[in-house]
């Protein structure tokens, strides 16, 4: 990946950033793109200490004009964009279906989905140009799963799966795979914030893998990394689980 360029968008904390971190390390350019200017300036700092390069750019993915931003913000500093991890996502409140609101579902598929569209729309024109590129879309276990209380989110990441398809078929041709990511459960602020209200999230979560425990951030990425590089170059319109097993489990409460 020496060379290279990458954008990741929610790379100021958890998967995003430690895989921001990762490819910095194998050598690629970051544009790390998140909302939180202090926590997006902290992971290229983090980069930049380790002797990597990376340059951020605030970014709400449901916005056009910022996904149109970052990618020309890679352009204009790195002069090419490679590959992307789509991984920005706005979190569910539990709740059953007949209790959320509107305004929230509609702001989960406007980040989660929406927002993984508009990145995708703009990432591909230069990788186009280029004659080829790879992007990562962070689905979720609970895309392929029915939970009793996150419908908005699985709503959501099974839209991703299904677009990442929709992107291998379309662009496959010229060159560009497109592959979505399936987590499970991992220690990331999103989590974190869910489980400090709703008590059992963990050990749920925990309960509903082969390998009993959840995964770290880093194993994640790693998945995420190979799915960029030359050794997964004949791997697209894939949905690759990293979750311990989870998705070939039978439970599927995590209330």
């Amino acid at each position: 990946m020496k060379g290279r360029c990458y954008t990741v968008t929610g790379a100021g904390t958890g998967l995003g950033k430690a895989t921001a971190l990762l490819l910095a390390r194998k050598g690629a350019f970051v544009v790390v793109a998140g909302l939180d200017r202090a926590a997006g300036e902290q992971t290229v700092a983090e980069i930049k200490a380790a002797g990597g390069e990376a340059t951020y750019v605030q970014t709400d993915i449901s916005k056009e004009s910022d996904c149109a931003r970052m990618v020309q913000a890679a352009l204009d500093r790195y002069g090419r964009l490679d590959g992307a991890v789509n991984n920005a996502a706005a979190a569910t409140i539990p709740e059953k279906m007949h209790l959320k609101s509107i305004a929230h579902w509609q702001q989960v598929i406007d980040v989660n989905l929406t927002g993984t569209f508009l990145c995708m729309k703009h990432q591909v024109v230069p990788m186009l140009a280029a004659g080829g590129g790879a992007i990562v879309n962070v689905s979720s276990v609970s895309g392929i799963r029915g939970y009793d209380v996150a419908c908005d989110y699985g709503a959501s990441k099974g839209g991703i799966i299904s677009l990442s398809m929709h992107g291998a078929a379309e662009y496959g041709p010229m060159n560009i795979r497109v592959n979505a990511l399936l987590p499970g459960p991992m220690p990331t602020p999103m989590l974190e914030e869910v489980a400090g209200k709703y008590q059992g999230v963990y050990d749920a979560a925990i309960a509903q893998t082969m390998l009993g425990r959840i995964s770290e951030t880093t194993e994640v990425a790693e998945a995420a990394a190979w799915l960029l590089s030359d050794a997964a170059s004949y791997v697209t319109g894939a949905s690759l689980s990293v979750d311990g097993g989870m998705s070939a489990s039978a439970i599927s409460r995590i209330s």
